[in-house]
């Protein structure tokens, strides 16, 4: 029984729609992104979910590191003041 030749269009095409969904889920959802809506996520960390004060919260006391935070920064993450918090 002779094997069906494989259409490399059909295989390409379905290689381009996979790349084109992967990349726009990366664009739109960031690893490491753990932000869940209604929460009670402060706005200074963007990306992570982390309460606003109080308790006021080291970085001890949270598993993120090298986070993007705006200011005002309440929890005082980003000692430096690159917009990076927790950095290791």
């Amino acid at each position: 029984m002779a094997q069906k030749p494989v259409n490399w269009r059909v295989v390409l095409g379905m290689a381009l729609v996979a790349l084109v969904v992967t990349a726009i889920v990366l664009v739109i959802v960031r690893p490491g992104a753990t932000r869940s809506s209604g929460s009670n996520c402060d706005p200074s960390y963007p990306d992570v979910c982390i309460p606003s004060p109080p308790p006021d919260l080291n970085c001890s006391d949270i598993p993120y590191r090298n986070f993007r935070v705006l200011p005002p920064d309440p929890h005082h993450f980003d000692s430096n003041h690159n917009g990076i918090g927790c950095e290791a």
